[in-house]
Formats: C-alpha cells, structure tokens, sequence
C-alpha cells in the first residue's frame, strides 16, 4: 500500500484559502477597486470583439458547437465555458485597452475574468460569487509571478505574464466550481502542465498572436484545469514541493513563501492599473503629462517648435517607434497635440499613420530613456519639455500617471472610458445599462442575466 503524499504547509495553506474564497467577505474598498476593475475589462471585451484578433477567434469558437454554458461577448452566441473563456480572453486583449498589474507587468483581467465569468454563467452563480473569485484571482495571479523571479524568465524566451494569468484563472474558476483543497491541489498541478507563452509574441504585428498568448490562452487553460479537477481527474497534489517542483523548474531562486504572503490582507486587485487611455501601458506617464499641459497652458501642435519626452529605459523599449499604432508612443504624442486630447478611435485610425499634419508634428518628438526617473515597477511615469515657438518652455512630469494604484481612476473615470468602448457594439442605452448591472454585480443573483446587456 502507497503511503499519501507529502503536502507542504505552503500547498496546504493556498489550497485551502482558494477552496474558500467564496465564503470571504472583501473590504468595501476591494470591493469597489474590483468592480471598476470588471466594468473596465468588459469594456475592453466588447471593442476587442470588433478588432481583427477578436473576430478571428470569435469566427473560430462559432463552428465548435458543444453545450450552451457562457455567451461570447459582443455577440449571441452561447457555447461551451472553455470555448468561451477563450473568445472573450482573446477580444479582451484585441489590443491594449485592457488592465494591468504594473509590479507583475501582467494583464490578470484579460484572463481572470473571461475564465471566472464562462464558469460563473456555466453554474448559474451569483454577481457577489464572480466578484469574490475575480478578486482571488488577481491575488493568485500577482503573487504567482512575485514568488518567481520574472527575470529568470524572460532571458529564456517565456512570457511570465501568461504564466500569473493562467494561475489566476485557474484560481478564480476553482473557487467558482467550489473545489475542496485537494481538488484545488489537482487543478493547480494541472495548470502547471499548460503554463505557456514565449516572448516572440512580440513580434505579432497584428496582436492576433499576441491577444491569444496574453488573453485567450491564459483563461481558457486555467479554467480548464479547474474543470478538469471537477470532472475528477488527479493528479500531482503538491507543485511547489518534492524533485522537481514548480520553482526548481521554473526559479531556483525564487520566494515560494510569497504565494501565500498577506493573503486575506493585502488585496493584489489594489495594486492594479487602469489605463485612462485605450492604449499601451508604458505610455500611460507621456500622455498623461502632456494632456495636463495641453489643459493647463493651451498649447497646440501650432505652438510647439520642441517636445522631448522622457521615460524609464524598460518603458521607452517597449513603445519607441512601433509599428503598431495604439503602442507607438512618438505617433500617440504627435495625435494628441493636434486633437488636444485622445479617443480609441483616434488611437486606432490607421489613417493618421500617414496623415502629413501627423508626420509633421512626429518631427518635433524626441524620445529618450532616462535613468534618472526612479524605478517604475509601481506605474507610469515620465517627464516632458514643450519648447514653445514663442521661446518659453514649459516643464512637467508625473511619478504616478492617472490610473495607477497610487492615482486611481474614480467611478467616474471608468464610467468615461468605459462608455467610449462599449457605445459602437452596444449603443448608448444598452453600454449604460451594462455599467449600471457591473456596478451593482453583488445585487445579481445570476450572471447570466448579463447576457441581455452584453450580446449583440
């Protein structure tokens, strides 16, 4: 007779606090941070169904067929939890509109909420159960990559990004699926058998890849998992412990005890960011500056003989010169100051790639990676000098751009945001009312009353 596996105090110790997170209540103020967090992610869902990696995989689920458990957001069709975990992860990350995780660099919305949402509609649960799990979620996320060594990572070539997504849906979905502690330790195990994404994603100049790797891929594995626990499959009951495990394979040196560190107290969720503009993160800080410029001092394109930008090298990496529109920060700068602020379709209009007032005003850009500006690990930041033609210069920075954790966006903000997202798939009224119900999610007593709002 076998003798039971060795389970680590760690193991024991996450397992049991996923198999019982739909029983905690979240502080107010969690609460509330998630449900702008939700309203912001379904936002990104529905213009993410109308952009091309949206309705590529949209195209690709539709024939699949299975049992009718979760919607496909942004349309009418209804298919199976994992179909749908994977369409609406893919459209939720079509392009950059969706939240972050800036000390992680991870994108838990994109792939927590499509999996915890096709499991929420599969069972018929509760808004309250689908707060509580996405909250979980980004908690599982978040401290997946801190008990890891991110940096490990990527020198080899994997995407640690999708590596905390898949861990955070996989979480949300258990708990939604009310697994006990050892089926929890299944599901995790499970997970680790599909944790995925490499850094050539990057080169996907038309997101279509990159959206998969970093929405779809990540919400569809981890609710799988979690199903697959329910169906009783078994398995490994302890990653993180025994030769191999999940940090010898992964990161010799990591922090295993920070997968559990503050759970229950410090809520990952609280750290997240926003992004005030529906475009990449990393430009986040230069917009944000050079909006409180334009609002402030009035300047136009017309005014301007010199603009020099300056960001965090890591920042600067990621958005300098790209072909990609939404992720290009000297075209983002340039679109800005002549339309005095930004709009997704602005930040979408192909058009103005080649516009001669857009190309014009590009010359007057120059970018540059400063080293001075402390370390950004915690959000935007940058500073700008605008040369005027009328030979003044005006000077502004911000070490915390609107929509990070030290500067949230307010109800308000979202609502803003979100409405400009929603309003060409839904119109007006609908986006509104889908808000509203997103606002008050505690009060519904099935998610799948959502639909009626969100399919088109």
């Amino acid at each position: 007779m076998s003798k039971p596996p060795q389970i680590s105090p760690l193991m024991r110790e996450l397992s049991a606090y996923i198999a019982g997170a739909l029983k905690r209540k979240l502080p107010a103020e969690v609460a509330a941070r998630a449900k702008n967090h939700i309203v912001d992610t379904f936002a990104a869902m529905l213009s993410g169904s109308r952009l091309l990696p949206g309705k590529k995989m949209i195209a690709y689920v539709k024939p699949l067929g299975g049992t009718r458990d979760a919607g496909v957001i942004g349309t009418r069709h209804v298919t199976t939890a994992l179909n749908a975990a994977l369409a609406n992860g893919t459209s939720c990350h079509a392009d950059e509109t969706d939240d972050t995780h800036p000390p992680t660099r991870t994108h838990p919305g994109t792939s927590v909420l499509p999996a915890a949402l096709a499991v929420a509609e599969k069972q018929e649960l509760s808004g309250e159960a689908l707060l509580r799990a996405v909250v979980l979620g980004y908690d599982i996320c978040a401290r997946t990559l801190l008990a890891l060594d991110p940096r490990k990572l990527v020198p080899d070539g994997r995407h640690a990004g999708a590596t905390g997504q898949v861990f955070g849906a996989a979480a949300a979905a258990s708990a939604l699926l009310k697994l006990d502690a050892r089926r929890v330790r299944y599901a995790l195990s499970y997970t680790f058998e599909q944790t995925a994404g490499v850094t050539t994603m990057f080169r996907d100049t038309e997101h279509i890849e990159k959206a998969y790797a970093m929405g779809g891929m990540p919400a569809h594995n981890g609710a799988q998992s979690a199903l697959m626990a329910a169906a009783g499959f078994t398995g490994v009951e302890d990653i993180y412990s025994g030769d191999p495990d999940f940090f010898s394979i992964l990161s010799p040196d990591g922090d295993p005890a920070a997968l559990t560190r503050g759970l229950g107290r410090d809520y990952e969720i609280m750290r997240g960011g926003i992004k005030r503009w529906s475009i990449g993160g990393p430009i986040q800080g230069p917009m944000h500056v050079l909006y409180e410029i334009i609002q402030k001092h009035g300047v136009k394109a017309r005014d301007v003989e010199k603009l020099v930008v300056r960001v965090p090298q890591e920042q600067l990496e990621v958005v300098n010169e790209r072909e990609m529109v939404d992720i290009s920060l000297q075209h983002l700068l340039a679109v800005m100051l002549l339309d005095g602020t930004m709009t997704f379709a602005a930040a979408h209009d192909l058009k103005r790639v080649k516009d001669p007032a857009v190309l014009k005003t590009k010359q007057l850009i120059e970018a540059v990676a400063d080293q001075t500006i402390p370390n950004a690990v915690r959000g935007w930041r940058s500073r700008i000098a605008v040369k005027l033609k009328d030979g003044r210069t005006i000077e502004h920075e911000t070490l915390a751009a609107k929509g990070t954790a030290e500067n949230p966006l307010t109800r308000e903000d979202v609502k803003e945001k979100s409405l400009d997202l929603m309003a060409p798939a839904l119109g007006k009224k609908r986006s509104l009312a889908l808000i509203a119900a997103l606002f008050d999610l505690e009060d519904l007593r099935n998610v799948r009353a959502l639909r009626r709002l969100y399919s088109v």
